[in-house]
């Protein structure tokens, strides 16, 4: 059969849609890039905002539109809170949870793990699912309510398989990293990766986004230990500046709890880059609290921020609230992408001059250039003709649009 994937969302989606896709070429499948003559299409769903329901029933109508006769799978988190709402606007489609996915397409249970990342430079392994923190915003505990650990030995032996393929960056990848613990070892993730560094071959180790309570003393002490295996990155979520509103938000800690933490881990990783999630428009947001998000944004020097205007997400209580405005809520959104742009600059100018190993990527939109990622998620372009894949030593001789230029 033909098969057409469409995945919206984060790499956990991304990760479980390329277990799937490498299960159908095991069975002598062929994966298309376009649905129009594929026999099933799969929709894995993202219910993260509003927008994200939307892009999904976007996709689901399209699909129906230029091919009526495939069969058409919706899953993830928009299908499991949204069913009644997908099956209203689009009747031919099916809901099937995740977990179901196997037995309904292959008719037996698979282990999620992946092998090849087809087309990907990085390699995504999950380790960690489900949430329980209940933030006010957020839908996600209630559409991954459980929480799963990878077993350890599943997890090392998945990496020794791609480290053996070729793959030079491992990143690992959950709904909260932090939480993971291996029942049958007692494994928490400092363990975890401290068997990771140890194993053989030339690689580095990725962190894909972790919550700052779960940034322990003691995972902190393995990471600094690591050397070059460890990505001087972390990609921290903050959601807000402002201590009221991180209270309101249930983000349990303050503002000054998080600048106490990033002082200890620049302390203890050198040259570290942090990024970080910011929330325009939470309903409690009031100009002020806004005005001190920005603030404290500029004071923690992030290396880039990901911005996310606010949307009312079912069963969360902040949906129960007084929202604010759309317009206002796009107009603080607008301000913090601004203030992404001089941060993403200001971290790369840094740079120059110095010396960064990057792992080629591909040659893109940069015409002559090749793209290429340093260790602390820097994106760098080399003017030169080297194998995708290849991790390299470049000196970065100019910025220019918070993009760095090596050679």
């Amino acid at each position: 059969m033909k098969i057409y994937i469409k995945t919206f969302g984060c790499r956990v989606n991304q990760v479980e849609s390329e277990a799937l896709l490498e299960e159908f070429l095991r069975r002598g499948h062929k994966i298309v890039t376009t649905p129009q003559y594929a026999d099933i299409c799969l929709i894995n769903t993202c219910s993260v905002t509003r927008n994200a329901d939307k892009d999904a029933l976007k996709e689901a109508n399209l699909i129906k539109r230029k091919n009526p006769k495939a069969r058409l799978i919706l899953t993830g988190c928009f299908a499991r809170h949204g069913a009644k709402e997908i099956l209203e606007k689009v009747k031919q489609a099916e809901i099937v949870q995740k977990e179901n996915l196997p037995q309904e397409l292959f008719k037996q249970n698979i282990d999620w793990t992946v092998k090849e990342h087809h087309g990907k430079t990085r390699a995504f392994v999950k380790i960690q699912d489900g949430c329980t923190n209940f933030c006010t915003y957020c839908i996600v505990p209630f559409t991954r309510p459980i929480k799963t650990s990878k077993p350890k030995e599943i997890v090392l032996k998945e990496i020794k398989n791609l480290i053996a393929t070729g793959y030079k960056e491992i990143v690992l990848t959950g709904i909260n990293i932090g939480n993971y613990f291996c029942a049958e070892t007692k494994t928490n993730l400092a363990g975890l990766v401290k068997e990771i560094f140890a194993l053989e071959g030339n690689f580095r180790v990725r962190f894909s986004s972790i919550e700052m309570p779960t940034v322990t003393d003691e995972l902190l002490e393995v990471v600094s230990s690591a050397g070059n295996k460890f990505c001087n990155y972390l990609h921290l979520p903050l959601q807000s500046g402002s201590s009221k509103v991180l209270k309101e938000m249930n983000r349990h800690y303050s503002a000054e709890d998080f600048e106490k933490r990033v002082k200890e881990i620049r302390q203890k990783i050198k040259d570290i880059f942090i990024y970080t999630d910011i929330i325009a428009g939470f309903p409690t947001e009031s100009l002020e609290d806004f005005k001190n998000s920005v603030a404290f944004v500029r004071k923690i020097g992030f290396a880039g921020l990901h911005v996310f205007s606010y949307s009312p997400r079912p069963m969360t209580a902040a949906a129960k609230l007084p929202q604010i405005d759309t317009k206002e809520i796009k107009c603080r959104a607008n301000i913090l992408r601004e203030e992404d742009l001089i941060l993403r600059q200001t971290a790369a100018e840094k740079l120059i001059n110095t010396t960064q190993e990057i792992l080629v990527e591909d040659l893109t939109k940069y015409g002559k250039y090749q793209v290429a990622t340093a260790a602390n998620f820097q994106k760098v372009l080399v003017s030169l003709n080297t194998p995708k894949n290849t991790l390299l030593k470049v000196k970065i001789t100019k910025a220019q649009d918070g993009i760095c230029y090596g050679e």
